[in-house]
């Protein structure tokens, strides 16, 4: 459902919204009006198990924030943590914000202040308050803000409660529902007009004008003093540098600055200069000065008329709210098709991409936001942003093409490649966050920094280092010369470099040019004399875990915006690397053990022919817990296939325990249901909560008689001697270590000369969304159709089929035995099948 419909569909044809809907909007609005908050929204469990999803969004235009309409709840947000936590987090500034949540801030890199509160019904977390504020820099949040905030929680919370008990479910689904806010209460927009003739030293004003300046039109004494008493010392000489220059120029001549009214605030004062025509040299020349009270309330038409500015508004949902008539000429469409509509929508022009911080920035932070939008046809238009807490207030002017004119606004769908065009381009890091969450292994984080970093930033060489015992040693490398970074392989923390000196200081290095690089580091060897460098700490929690590189073709300046997004970045990485050594390490460990516990060749017994294979799934490259055997035991073979719960070190460690007693059981001659029976009690005995599934099957391999039980494992596949493959039924028991009582049934039958049996784990039946007898039906085909063959053969087809799947979440065993006529060879083919 679209947020249009939702609204339509709840509000416009006369129905009322349901009961959740009005709990939720009317504590979110109760919430930022008590925290001074300028937006806010709620989040709700959603019908996917940690997953959150925004229910209700106040005060900002859903679509701009639709990347965190979603929020898993391991992620490192605040939303997150509060609900993993059932704890506040209070957020005042963008500082704070950035040194706890640097992924919250690389995605929204705005001056504001945030606050996240837990909502609890019935013991349990169920969703997040969220309030949107201006930033307090310096100023912690204050007590009275976060007790408030916390009973608004709590009242939500029972609310929630509430309707759960009259059966409503408390959980969201759907796109997030918008909720205006009340209108602010301050004065509305008033604009004030002067005249300055700067021959005579006259200066007129309008009734607005005073009004604003606090004097009467009786007490105005109509000289330039009484504005200049208004002004900040530098822009009084700014004032008069702006008289002499336009005195002096023939053309216009405009400059903006700030004019302290009566109250304290500061008021956007705009003036222009003009010389009036005439034929003599002596024509007079003027000033003429706007004053804008940017206040909050509907903006008077006739004032804003009234000024040479094209002057349009936004409400909190970006829809347009009034146009003057100069804005409509700059933008060629009449009122009537404008007001009411949503900016990006009734003009496609402001619909850039490339625009789209800027919006977000206007909507969440309390301070002016500037840039330039390329209209088709020229000229551009400088664009001007002032928020207030019912809306925005959009100023332009028209203006020659920039010398610079990002490739993202020129030619929209290039890509955002380009230094000034930084804004823009930050909504890759948030896709670089979300990319590491997924990254397991190191090589697999330096491929999404590549992949995501490079061209948010419009990089062309990436080097990743890692520190290892004082030395860093070349992890990652792309875009380099082809061996140009081996001589920087494994340098110690004692060489002035400055992949070095960025990690031992902490602080990031950027070079504008390869000039100043060589500069602060003669000698040091250059691929190339042309382009950029920033040299980034890997440093996570405190701890030293490498240096990145990242290269430019070109010279390149880097505002402090990137330096500030590109150094909470570098943090991520480094967790992300830090996390992945330790998988590494825990890998190397649980493979090694895997190696060790699995059988390295299976015992040669006349009459019979074992095969065994193993295969790791491509899933985060985790260690399984499969395993297989075979086991000679008086007289008899015992085969034995089994998947422990689990990944890692711990899962190889469990099966090493079973494989153990399931071999000692039988090595000790119990019958099949005893082996199975005290396998299941050792494992509730050594880990209560683990559990594993097993099938054993004992076969005397003169007679073929066989005995079978199985504990929640998948049925074999049988394969007789006439080529007819199919899925056994065996009666079964529940998985190992859930009950220790539990009942394991053996089943009896008779495998004849010529037939083979596959014992297999799930991961090679199971495919996502797939329902599991459709994978062991698949198997059953394979088997069938490759026929009578060696049985190494045999099994390398078949894992080999199993092999050609890209995605293979688990591991998979695979042990094949087959009983041959009394006399041939173990791997001979069986009568019938030509080699």
């Amino acid at each position: 459902m679209s947020e249009g419909s939702r609204v339509s569909g709840r509000l416009s044809d006369g129905r009322a919204p349901d009961e959740l809907s009005l709990v939720l909007s009317r504590t979110v609005v109760n919430a930022i009006e008590a925290a001074g908050g300028q937006a806010g929204g709620v989040y709700l469990r959603s019908l996917t198990p940690g997953l959150l999803r925004l229910a209700v969004l106040a005060g900002l235009p859903g679509p701009l924030f639709r990347p965190w309409w979603r929020m898993h709840v391991n992620r490192p947000f605040p939303v997150a943590e509060a609900f993993r936590s059932g704890q506040p987090v209070h957020l005042a500034d963008a500082e704070e914000a950035m040194r706890r949540f640097p992924q919250l801030m690389a995605g929204l890199p705005f001056p504001f202040g945030s606050l996240y509160v837990p909502v609890v019904s019935r013991g349990k977390p169920v969703g997040v308050l969220v309030v949107l504020r201006a930033a307090t820099p310096g100023k912690p949040v204050g007590s009275t803000d976060r007790r408030g905030l916390r009973s608004i929680a709590e009242g939500l919370g029972g609310a929630l409660a509430a309707l759960e008990s009259a059966g409503t479910a408390v959980e969201w689904d759907e796109e997030p529902l918008p909720v205006q806010l009340p209108a602010g209460t301050s004065p509305p927009v008033r604009i004030g007009r002067f005249d300055w003739d700067l021959e005579s030293g006259a200066v007129g004003a309008d009734d607005e004008l005073v009004a604003i300046l606090g004097t009467g039109r009786h007490r105005f004494p109509g000289t330039i003093d009484a504005l200049a008493a208004r002004l900040a010392p530098e822009d009084v000489y700014g004032l008069w540098a702006l008289a002499r220059q336009a005195a002096d120029s023939g053309g216009p001549v405009v400059r903006r600055m700030r004019l302290r009214g009566p109250d304290g605030r500061s008021h956007l004062l705009e003036v222009s200069g003009r010389r009036d025509k005439g034929a003599n040299s002596g024509a007079s020349t003027h000033l003429t000065g706007f004053l804008v009270d940017l206040g909050i309330g509907p903006v008077v038409a006739e004032a804003a008329d009234r000024l040479p500015r094209g002057i349009f508004s936004l409400d909190r949902f970006a829809r347009i709210t009034y146009i003057n008539h100069l804005a409509e000429e700059i933008l060629g469409h009449p009122r009537s098709e404008l007001v009411g509509r949503v900016l990006w929508e009734a003009l496609p022009g402001f619909a850039n991409p490339a625009y789209e911080d800027h919006y977000r920035a206007a909507m969440l932070s309390d301070a002016p936001v500037h840039f330039l939008a390329r209209r088709t046809p020229p000229p551009w238009l400088s664009v001007s942003l002032y928020p207030g807490h019912d809306g925005v207030t959009a100023v332009l002017t028209p203006t020659e093409q920039p010398v610079y004119a990002p490739g993202s606004v020129v030619s929209p769908g290039l890509g955002l490649g380009s230094p000034a065009d930084r804004s823009a381009a930050l909504y890759r890091p948030v896709a670089l966050a979300i990319a590491l969450t997924e990254a397991v292994t190191a090589r697999q984080v330096s491929a999404v920094v590549t992949e995501e970093l490079l061209p948010a930033f419009g990089g062309r060489q990436l080097a990743i280092y890692l520190l290892k015992e004082r030395h860093l040693y070349l992890e990652w490398e792309t875009g380099f010369p082809h061996g140009f970074l081996d001589r920087f392989d494994g340098v110690d923390l004692g060489a002035r470099i400055p992949g070095v000196e960025t990690l031992t200081t902490g602080r990031p290095i950027f070079f504008e040019s390869m000039q100043r690089l060589a500069a602060a580091y003669p000698g040091i060897p250059m691929e190339t004399d042309v382009g950029a460098r920033a040299f980034l700490p890997l440093i996570a929690s405190g701890r030293h875990v490498g240096s990145c590189i990242l290269g430019f073709d070109q010279p390149r300046g880097f505002s402090p915006e990137e330096r500030t997004v590109l150094t909470a970045l570098a943090g991520l990485i480094a967790q992300a690397l830090e996390r992945a050594q330790r998988y590494d390490t825990e890998a190397a460990l649980a493979r090694g053990l895997q190696d060790v516990l699995l059988p390295h060749g299976l015992p040669v017994v006349d009459g019979v022919d074992t095969a065994g294979r193993y295969l790791a799934g491509t899933q985060d490259m985790d260690v399984g817990g499969d395993w297989y055997d075979v086991i000679e035991t008086d007289g008899k073979l015992a085969l034995v296939i089994g998947d422990v719960q689990g990944h890692g070190v711990a899962a190889a460690a469990t099966m090493g325990q079973l494989r153990s007693a399931v071999r000692a059981f039988a090595l000790s001659r119990h019958d099949p249901q005893a082996v199975v029976s005290g396998t299941n009690r050792l494992l509730i005995d050594l880990d209560p909560g683990q559990f594993a599934s097993c099938c054993y099957i004992l076969m005397d391999p003169a007679t073929g008689l066989t005995q079978a039980v199985r504990a929640g494992h998948p049925q074999p596949v049988l394969r007789r001697a006439d080529g007819t493959a199919e899925v056994m039924d065996l009666p079964g028991g529940i998985v190992l270590g859930v009950d220790a009582q539990a009942s394991y049934p053996v089943t009896e039958l008779l495998l004849e000369p010529g037939a083979m049996l596959a014992l297999y784990t799930d991961g090679m039946v199971e495919e996502s969304g797939t329902d599991i007898d459709v994978g062991i039906e698949r198997l059953r085909g394979i088997i069938a159709e490759y026929g009578p063959a060696p049985l190494a053969e045999t099994a390398d087809h078949v894992i080999g089929r199993a092999r050609q799947a890209a995605d293979r979440p688990d591991d998979i065993a695979l042990l094949l035995a087959a009983r041959w006529p009394s006399g041939a060879e173990p791997g001979d083919a069986p009568p019938g099948r030509r080699l």
